[in-house]
């Protein structure tokens, strides 16, 4: 599966959409939730919760391993997915539509997100 080329990308396998009205919508990669395996449970931040760029801010938990999940910016939980946490295959089954996890009002973006094309190559290393 590529990685769709308008969303930016972290080392800890984490997408952002672009932010609309200030808000963007994270979740993990394809590379990511292959690598975790079948997904089984989700435990994501709540609306109303700060996260910070680079820190854990749940979990995802696979038939293999349990994984944190890192927020790629800082800002205010706007929205947390219910459909993933009722149904964690979502996660593996579309990480970039119906599998997205959280939406957060950001406050502050690093600079070190990586393009479409920085991640394949940064993933196929």
């Amino acid at each position: 599966m590529s990685n769709p080329t308008q969303l930016r990308y972290s080392k800890e396998h984490e997408w952002l959409s672009p932010a609309e009205d200030g808000v963007a919508t994270i979740g993990i990669t394809a590379h990511a939730a292959d690598a975790l395996g079948d997904v089984v449970y989700v435990q994501l931040p709540e609306v109303g919760d700060t996260v910070t760029a680079g820190e854990s801010c749940g979990e995802l938990e696979s038939t293999k391993s349990v994984s944190d999940l890192y927020s790629p910016v800082t800002g205010e939980v706007v929205a947390a997915n219910q459909d993933v946490v009722d149904d964690p295959a979502l996660v593996n089954s579309a990480p970039f539509e119906g599998g997205w996890l959280f939406k957060v009002r950001i406050s502050d973006e690093p600079e070190d997100l990586l393009s479409a094309d920085e991640y394949t190559a940064f993933t196929a290393g």
